[in-house]
């Protein structure tokens, strides 16, 4: 389950004041104990109980310019700080279900009933409201290829609430929940942990009745152009060469997928060929293609 973080006893700050200490103290994402130490830093912005709706006040009178900008989030994200290549910043927003924007948009729109892990660390924080409930789950990702359809050993481990003043931290492939709306609405605040690898680590979408990997949700921008490369360019000889050596399994298949369907005549043999890969993923796709339908 997420990790429970000592919030500490500091007074509240402003959005600066946190920009400026995690900028002082600098820490591996991928180092959980380093990643935690970020939290009490959270939970003082936390307790500044006004500095978000000041904040809100000031886009909505350059007409949210600033979030058109630079947040690549949907409706239900106030981005506090962009990506910097270290960390993120933001407020998220939590309706109700019964809440008119929930009607309107759906669960799904929220990531309401959707399990999933996430290939990042995250810290988060209750700032108003009851908070939203989850249906938290561990797996160990280390044994596990990455396949559609394969057994991820999920296991159950509890029901919580982001209760106000409640600082968690859901640590990078491992922790999986099902976010469920909260009693009413409610906003957590976010530090997002983030490093260059980070892109290339697969994040997944669970089938929680099954135990089972539903599928992948990561997509870079560079797997799409290698569809575009060699179905619209003179991108065959590379997209060949990602097959065979790219170090991302995930690019692997990709450039395979646009290979098949490029070349139909050629893609029992490319696929053939893919099956005996070392890579399990690379392999099982290939597999799995070949299998049909």
């Amino acid at each position: 389950m997420p990790r429970l973080i000592d919030p500490g006893q500091g007074g509240a700050i402003g959005l600066d004041d946190l920009v400026e200490a995690l900028e002082a103290n600098p820490v591996d994402a991928r180092d959980e104990d380093g990643f935690a130490s970020w939290g009490p830093w959270l939970a003082r912005l936390g307790r500044n109980a006004d500095f978000l709706a000041d904040l809100a006040i000031e886009e909505l009178k350059t007409r949210c310019a600033a979030q058109h900008a630079g947040n690549g989030y949907g409706a239900q994200v106030f981005l506090l700080r962009p990506p910097n290549g270290r960390f993120v910043l933001r407020a998220n927003f939590w309706p109700a279900r019964h809440d008119s924007l929930t009607r309107a948009s759906g669960p799904a729109a929220f990531f309401y009933d959707l399990p999933h892990d996430h290939n990042f660390p995250f810290l988060t924080w209750g700032y108003r409201g009851p908070g939203y409930w989850s249906d938290d789950y561990e797996y160990d990702v280390a044994p596990l290829a990455g396949l559609p359809g394969e057994h991820a050993g999920l296991r159950f481990v509890e029901r919580t609430r982001l209760d106000p003043g409640k600082l968690m931290l859901y640590r990078m492939r491992r922790d999986v929940h099902v976010q469920l709306p909260p009693d009413s609405m409610s906003v957590s605040l976010n530090i997002l942990g983030s490093d260059p690898a980070q892109p290339w680590l697969d994040q997944y979408r669970f089938d929680i009745a099954s135990g089972t990997i539903a599928a992948g949700l990561t997509v870079t921008a560079a797997e799409a152009l290698v569809a575009l490369a060699v179905h619209l360019g003179d991108g065959i000889d590379l997209a060949e060469d990602f097959a065979r050596r790219h170090p991302c399994a995930r690019m692997r298949v990709t450039a395979l997928d646009a290979l098949a369907s490029a070349l139909p005549d050629e893609a029992p043999m490319l696929l053939a060929r893919a099956a005996g890969d070392r890579d399990r993923f690379v392999a099982g796709h290939a597999r799995a293609r070949l299998a049909g339908p």
